[in-house]
């Protein structure tokens, strides 16, 4: 599968390099058995599962619908501030290269929700660490995290287990 993961030098801006998954995205297979085995051990799991998934824009929409939709549960879309008509709740946080903020519905999942929180790439944990705040702002629990690929040398998941100790991390692929 890491054959399927195309590096891009200096991507968005120089010294980062991007991860482009649109090959891996044209695979109905990979796809196929990426969200099979996240639904698995979701459903194995012994608290039960999600009431909902967040999916953060744009790319974890992909999988975070598709798992949704698998486990029967609402999904719901963390998107960048001015993207959804009010009232929205929003967060603002660091990215390894610059600022930004996400939001989502004011009403996007009762309070005590449990969520699960998906996105493409686990970096240096900024942008899920910013949706677990939203979460919270929301007197919602988070449940879990689930990602397609890990940058482990960026030490993301220390992070998020540091900040969300009783949640489920889960990624589907590491990079050292």
């Amino acid at each position: 599968m890491e054959g399927e993961i195309r590096d891009v030098h200096d991507y968005p801006q120089a010294g980062v390099v991007f991860k482009d998954l649109g090959r891996l995205w044209s695979s109905p297979e990979l796809n196929k058995r990426i969200v099979r085995e996240a639904c698995v051990r979701y459903q194995s799991n012994p608290s039960g599962l999600p009431d909902c998934i967040v999916g953060i824009e744009s790319r974890g929409f992909i999988y975070a619908m598709a798992m949704a939709i698998a486990l029967n549960v609402p999904f719901i879309p963390f998107r960048k501030k001015g993207k959804l008509p009010p009232p929205t709740r929003s967060v603002d946080y660091s990215l390894e290269y610059g600022q930004a903020s996400m939001e989502c519905a004011l009403e996007a999942f009762p309070a005590g929700s449990k969520v699960l929180i998906h996105d493409d790439v686990l970096a240096t944990g900024g942008t899920a660490g910013a949706a677990a705040q939203l979460v919270r702002k929301l007197d919602a629990e988070v449940w879990g995290f689930s990602f397609l690929l890990e940058l482990e040398f960026l030490k993301g998941a220390i992070k998020l287990e540091r900040e969300e100790p009783h949640a489920m991390l889960h990624t589907y692929l590491i990079i050292e």
